[in-house]
């Protein structure tokens, strides 16, 4: 069988830790930061762990994460 084609925004959005879970950024980082309080930024910072729904749809369009 041919090989499965990574789809490419998604390989560089997420990754997959050692024990399988998808982690990608959250939502809400990228503008109108003005109102958003410092603690509400910090708490949006960094990665999370992606809904199990999401993260099924993720590794069929992306299988070699």
């Amino acid at each position: 069988m041919p090989k499965i084609k990574t789809h490419k925004g998604t390989a560089k959005r997420f990754r997959v830790t050692s024990t399988g879970k998808v982690v990608g950024r959250h939502a809400q980082q990228s503008h109108i930061l003005e109102k958003k309080s410092a603690k509400r930024k910090r708490a949006i910072s960094g990665t999370r762990e992606v809904a199990k729904a999401d993260a099924r749809a993720i590794k069929r369009v992306a299988p070699y994460l």
